[in-house]
């Protein structure tokens, strides 16, 4: 017997129907209540799939909101519903799949797909071979319907049908995706290539069998009239690019010049499909030869699509030129992420890089309030990569355009091409740095343009251009900048205020001191800025102010900076609450400001460092009512726990032994001990910064900890985990320094994971530079455990250290290893070349440290003897031997 509806039950599911597309919340809220009754009876979906599939008297979207309520139902628990249930509905879905309305049969789809990713496709095995039989149907709709259902199922379900699993049905699936090619009509023209283009990236097999036929037939497609299909035909054209460019290679020429008609497509999504095909080929080993007799072509067509769209002005509210008294709406602020804190090294030439692969952020293009993807976003992303592949090649096919549109009376023009100078910035530097005079004061004089997209543009561009400013003498360019910049922070239009942020953030980085002549009449503007700015921007501000501290340093540390700077930064401490995630840029901010103050942040520090142990504790005990009770309380946001371990280091740091009677106050030692076993990396990685800082700043109350510290900081040295791992090695190197021989008990828990690390291929520069250190601290105060291992770290030791700066954490390692030397002489022979190029890498040693360097040095050569000494040193490079002999006399 075929399962009917009763009346009356079916006239309550079309009312809650009906009711639910109520706008009144309080209708709302009871469909809701009576959505969770109904889902008790086991036949609830029967009514729903009828509805959808059978009730032809009711509307669309009514039939389709049943079919969208049964799919959460899905969703929910499917795992629960009678199998009679199942049965029924799925017999229904492909009974219905030719619905005339389209709405309908999509809606249908996606039930399909939803009951196809709970597993089902293993239990359903009629599905794939009737969808795929109903292709054939005479019926457009049936044809179209489950087109429509089998191209989510391949979008849900990819790895699974080309899995052993299934029986391999993509063997059939996609010789018969292929026959659709060449259908009459578009629609389904466009499933056949959407479906079979889920699986080129993961090269199916059954793909790679037919790659040849697939590529043919989107040849013959290339010209569809149809912009669907053009979009997905170069969607494919895109993703070959990356997985299967052999075959694409003999047919370069022409995909180019069809690629290069698609970027100018009428329809903006298929020139965006289209323009992401130069982003890929950029990151190609072919891609020089392939485009370099294609650049004169490419160039204006990436140049033209870099203009704002008129949807985007609008978008944009290009025309609204004042709006700095408009409050944001919520929606607007993007969710910030903390960058836990990760302790490097100070390297040759240069502050302490950032590491690649710890930190690899790109902050590159402008308007991010369009976050979308757009055409203008990708030609300037493309331009950019370009740019760094053909380096001033690219300028002679730029230049002549640049220069019409930089000077346009059209500020949509105008606007492009100061877009176009930035994203060559990285690229063309070299071949731009002639021009530079001349283009570097009409972008400053284009900072009071008066269109705001076109102010807010020249900032982005010109911060792109600060390390050369900064190289040039300051009243030439640095100084114009630098005050045309400040009146931007000020501009009476919000997304010129944070572009002008932004910009002032990465002068910043590049000038460094060069700013302190300007300090007060910085503050005065980023002071001024907090009582006007709304709330998005404030965010930004904060980073400003928090990178200034950080350019600057101690030359912040006077009374009338901190007079300017100090009183609206607490003002916002006090108001926000522990709740508010507003806390984490702002105790970034006051993180970077209490470091660079140092004793000057003193009369502010109790408040703060009580707020933070707070902030921790109250983290720490909600996490544990979650792990005990996760269906009656929330999951505690980790970050507010994090941020503040950060904001204790920089109080450590820039307080140094003044922390001392704060920690001696709290149980900052409890909480750290519990902090370092987090499930979360980033509360570890933060918690052993803190360590370490609080190590070097008080260590009378990390002392009584360590024999239970120990043991975790030896667990947590895990490459996988890379800054984890890096905080732990840096905070183990503090903790021998104040040890002593004392740390001989812990030696066996650490020394043997160090050891393994800096022989590890691929491991990350800091991780190395840190893990030496600690090595050679360890080595230090506990020689006589340390130096037996000596031949099996010495050459990686030697190799990481010899780009570090002259300073204390590489002077207390060379100890160390001169130390190990001694009381392990063997072994360091094998690499004694390695050993010499370390020490030749010291500018000024001490004057202890120097001696340790000549008695070795020395003691070698006496060892060996002269002869044997002049046959040694003849394999050394002319400089290296140059030092040695005029340092050591050897």
């Amino acid at each position: 017997m075929e399962w009917q509806p009763d009346e009356q039950g079916l006239q309550q599911v079309l009312q809650l129907l009906k009711d639910s597309q109520s706008p009144n919340t309080v209708t709302q809220r009871a469909v809701q209540q009576k959505l969770e009754q109904l889902n008790q009876f086991p036949d609830f979906n029967n009514y729903l799939i009828f509805v959808l599939t059978r009730l032809k008297t009711e509307d669309e979207p009514t039939r389709s909101l049943s079919g969208l309520i049964l799919k959460n139902n899905v969703k929910a628990h499917y795992q629960n519903f009678p199998s009679g249930v199942c049965d029924f509905i799925k017999r229904e879905c492909l009974n219905s799949i030719g619905d005339p309305s389209p709405l309908i049969r999509a809606t249908i789809g996606i039930l399909i797909t939803t009951i196809a990713s709970k597993g089902e496709l293993q239990s359903w095995p009629e599905l794939l071979p009737q969808l795929c039989n109903l292709l054939d149907s005479e019926d457009y709709n049936t044809c179209e319907g489950s087109f429509g259902a089998l191209q989510k199922i391949c979008e849900d379900s990819s790895e699974l049908l080309d899995s052993d699993a299934l029986n391999r049905p993509l063997n059939v699936m996609i010789p018969k995706f292929l026959q659709f090619f060449k259908h009459c009509s578009p629609k389904i023209r466009s499933h056949a290539i959407a479906c079979v283009n889920q699986f080129i990236i993961g090269r199916a097999q059954a793909l790679m069998d037919n790659i040849d036929t697939f590529i043919e037939s989107l040849f013959v497609l290339a010209a569809d009239e149809d912009s669907e299909v053009r979009k997905n035909v170069c969607r494919a054209l895109v993703m070959l690019l990356e997985v299967r460019i052999d075959r694409l290679i003999p047919h370069m020429h022409s995909i180019i010049q069809y690629m290069l008609q698609r970027t100018q497509d009428p329809d903006e999504n298929v020139a965006l499909e289209a323009c992401e095909f130069w982003l890929t080929l950029a990151e190609q080993p072919i891609c020089k030869e392939a485009l370099s007799g294609h650049l004169v072509q490419l160039i204006p067509v990436l140049v033209n699509g870099m203009k704002y769209s008129e949807i985007d002005i609008i978008l944009l509210k290009g025309d609204v030129e004042e709006d700095e008294a408009v409050p944001d709406s919520e929606q607007d602020i993007k969710p910030r992420f903390h960058k836990s804190r990760t302790v490097t090294l100070q390297h040759e030439g240069g502050e302490g890089e950032e590491d690649e692969d710890i930190e690899d952020e790109d902050d590159d293009d402008d308007d991010d309030a369009l976050t979308d993807w757009n055409l203008r976003k990708c030609s300037a992303a493309a331009l950019d990569v370009l740019a760094n592949v053909f380096r001033d090649e690219l300028l002679p096919h730029l230049l002549p355009l640049l220069k019409g549109l930089l000077f346009h009376p059209d500020w949509v023009i105008k606007e492009s091409g100061i877009l176009v100078l930035g994203a060559i910035a990285e690229g063309c530097m070299q071949g731009m740095i002639p021009y530079l005079p001349e283009l570097i004061p009409h972008l400053i004089q284009s900072l009071s343009d008066k269109k705001a997209l076109v102010r807010s543009i020249a900032c982005w561009t010109l911060s792109r251009y600060a390390h050369w400013v900064v190289s040039q003498p300051p009243d030439s360019y640095l100084k114009p900048l630098m005050t045309e910049l400040l009146k931007r922070i000020l501009d009476s239009n919000k997304r010129v205020q944070e572009a002008a942020c932004s910009s002032f953030a990465t002068l910043e980085e590049e000038a460094c001191t060069e700013l302190v002549p300007y300090l007060s009449f910085i503050l005065d503007t980023l002071v001024f800025a907090f009582g006007k700015y709304q709330h998005k921007n404030l965010l930004i501000l904060y980073d400003a102010i928090g990178t200034l501290a950080d350019s600057v340093g101690h030359h912040l540390n006077q009374p009338e900076y901190i007079q300017k700077l100090m009183p609206p930064l607490i003002a916002k401490w006090n108001q926000l609450k522990d709740e508010d995630k507003d806390l984490f840029p702002l105790l970034e901010c006051l993180s970077s400001v209490a470091t660079a103050l140092q004793s000057g942040f003193l009369p502010y520090c109790e408040p703060v460092y009580q707020r933070c142990v707070t902030l921790v504790q109250k983290t720490l005990a909600q996490a544990m009512m979650y792990n005990q009770h996760p269906d009656q309380y929330e999951a505690p946001d980790k970050d507010f726990m994090i941020v503040a371990l950060d904001l204790l280091s920089g109080l450590a740091e820039g307080l140094g032994g003044h922390v001392e009677q704060l920690v001696a106050r709290s149980n900052i030692m409890t909480l750290l001990f519990q902090c370092m076993q987090d499930t979360m990396p980033e509360v570890r990685q933060s918690s052993f910064a803190l360590l370490g800082d609080l190590t070097k700043a008080c260590f009378l109350h990390v002392k009584p900890c360590i024999a239970e510290f120990m043991p975790i900081l030896g667990l947590n040295l895990n490459p996988e985990f890379i800054s984890v791992c890096n905080n732990a090695t840096w905070a183990i190197g503090e903790i021998s320094m104040q040890m002593g021989a004392e740390m001989q008990p812990y030696v066996g828990m650490v020394l043997p994971h160090l050891v393994e690390i800096i022989n590890r291929p691929n491991t990350p520069k800091t991780l190395l530079e840190n893990t030496a250190i600690t090595i050679g601290r360890l080595g230090f105060v506990c020689p006589q455990e340390v130096a037996p291992q000596l031949q099996h770290f010495i050459r990686p030791w030697c190799t990481s250290l010899r780009n570090i700066r002259d300073n204390e954490e590489k002077d207390s390692a060379f100890r160390g290893i001169c130390v190990m030397i001694g009381v392990n002489p063997a072994g360091v022979v094998q690499d004694f070349i390695f050993f010499c190029d370390a020490v030749a890498s010291w500018v000024s040693p001490k004057d202890d440290l120097r001696d340790m360097f000549y008695k070795i040095l020395h003691g070698f050569k006496d060892q060996v003897g002269e002869e044997n000494w002049q046959q040694f040193s003849e394999q050394f490079p002319p400089l290296l031997k140059e030092r040695l002999s005029a340092c050591y006399g050897v």
